[in-house]
């Protein structure tokens, strides 16, 4: 726990360096939020003043809280892990003492951490001034939101993880990047709640692990789903991230055997 602690917040530091650009991506993601609680807000007032159970303030919640989460879990994805395989700098990675799973997710969780604050906060005092909130006034839905959010951190990380490690066996990702990130954003919940998708669409996102990314996060922090239904929300989470991370782990395996690193 002590190495896992060490990564966490050397992930934390590293993040932290750059204030210009979490500003920016602040400013960004509170004008987005403006756009689509704007748009949410404008569908449910034309579907006759609900729609799958949200009204206008809550939808406009939906959105103000995507968009204060997008950047602590991470959804628009990452290659790092990508680059060291085509490099061959993976391989100093597989000479340390350390599991790289265990410390890239780490590292992801302390990166998290620092985005929750100056890129999630303006995006919700935005939402406040402008359109309102509605959130519960009980601290339960918080505290298993809370836990909630760094699971779908985690789960978003080992999506991920699994995408890079497609280098291994590919020259180029940016086919498979793509089309990831495309299924991210839609399935997770990104555009439009998953709640909203016609029947064949929600059957597709329930067996995918996109909306414990997302939408499951937001369900439980908004009250949506309560009691032992948060519960199992959670637990659905948990079970994917599990899946994920023994898929790559044995994966990352896999294709150490076969990596060829030529120099000295």
């Amino acid at each position: 726990m002590r190495v896992f602690a060490a990564f966490t917040a050397m992930g934390f530091r590293r993040w932290s360096t750059y204030r210009l650009a979490a500003a920016a991506g602040a400013f960004t993601n509170t004008v987005f939020g403006l756009i689509k609680a704007s748009i949410t807000m404008a569908a449910i007032g034309a579907a006759g003043g609900t729609l799958a159970g949200y009204h206008a303030a809550s939808g406009a919640t939906y959105a103000w809280m995507v968009q204060a989460l997008v950047a602590p879990l991470n959804l628009f994805g990452w290659a790092d892990l990508a680059e060291r395989i085509r490099t061959g700098d993976v391989a100093v990675a597989l000479a340390r003492p350390v599991d790289p799973q265990f410390a890239y997710l780490a590292a992801d969780l302390g990166r998290a951490a620092y985005s929750l604050i100056p890129r999630g906060a303006p995006p919700l005092l935005a939402g406040a001034l402008v359109t309102g909130l509605a959130l519960p006034l009980e601290p339960l839905p918080y505290m298993l939101g809370l836990l909630s959010v760094v699971v779908g951190v985690c789960v978003s990380f080992a999506g991920w993880w699994l995408v890079n490690l497609a280098a291994f066996w590919l020259l180029d990702l940016r086919g498979p990047r793509t089309l990831y990130m495309v299924a991210c954003q839609v399935l997770s919940g990104l555009i439009i709640p998953v709640h909203w998708f016609p029947d064949w669409l929600g059957v597709l996102a329930a067996w995918s692990p996109f909306p414990s990314m997302l939408q499951a996060p937001v369900d439980v922090i908004t009250a949506r789903v309560e009691g032992l239904a948060a519960l199992q929300t959670v637990g659905v989470q948990l079970a994917w991230l599990f899946g994920l991370l023994l898929s790559g782990r044995l994966l990352f395996r896999l294709g150490a055997r076969r990596l060829v690193v030529q120099g000295g």
